[in-house]
């Protein structure tokens, strides 16, 4: 008996959490570490993303991913839509960076990012290849921007995120997140004109020449 009961033993395995987001939230709220642990695991990556998109390649990365998990498991009974915990997370990862760039002197992070680290400046052109000193021209420019505008512009662009979307991460309405983006774009082409690259790209493309 006993080397049968040492066999069962050594054979049981945890089994993955595997329910949808409600499930998981209700597992989260209920203290199941299994449902803690696909949480984690099916929202990190994109929390990454996120921070990494508003911060660039930063060092302090994990360590902010891991603050927003742990913000997030302590006021998920704040969350009234279980179905909406994807955009619910992503508005702590926003409001994550924002924080952290704020208590930063120095936002101009941009100035130091490898160009093949770069997010895809195609989808801000529409064009599919984009010169080495344009995408460094556009660093330029985006690290101009105040950090609110920078994360609004980096979602919209990089993120390529809807403005309602926008919206709910940076806990604007939706009026406030569509005045802020169109600001961020005047603002963005103004500061382009000391670009020649950019400033004819831009003029070249319908979606910028009126704006």
């Amino acid at each position: 008996m006993k080397s049968v009961t040492k066999y069962k033993k050594s054979n049981i395995s945890s089994i993955p959490f595997t329910g949808d987001d409600w499930e998981l939230v209700e597992g989260v709220r209920n203290g199941n570490i299994g449902a803690c642990t696909a949480f984690y695991d099916r929202y990190s990556i994109h929390v990454q993303k996120v921070l990494t998109r508003i911060m660039g390649p930063d060092q302090e990365i994990m360590d902010l991913c891991n603050e927003v998990f742990f913000q997030s498991l302590k006021s998920i009974d704040k969350l009234k839509d279980p179905y909406c915990l994807k955009a619910w997370i992503t508005q702590i990862a926003v409001f994550t960076g924002r924080r952290c760039i704020r208590k930063r002197k120095r936002t101009n992070w941009l100035k130091f990012v490898p160009f093949y680290e770069l997010p895809e400046m195609d989808r801000l052109y529409g064009a599919s290849e984009i010169p080495d000193k344009s995408v460094r021209d556009v660093r330029d420019v985006i690290s101009k921007l105040s950090p609110d505008d920078q994360i609004v512009f980096t979602l919209r662009y990089m993120e390529q995120m809807e403005i309602a979307q926008i919206a709910d991460a940076c806990g604007y309405s939706l009026r406030t997140a569509k005045r802020r983006l169109a600001s961020c774009e005047v603002r963005f082409k103004k500061i382009a004109k000391d670009y020649p690259l950019i400033a004819n790209r831009l003029q070249s493309s319908e979606k910028w020449r009126n704006r």
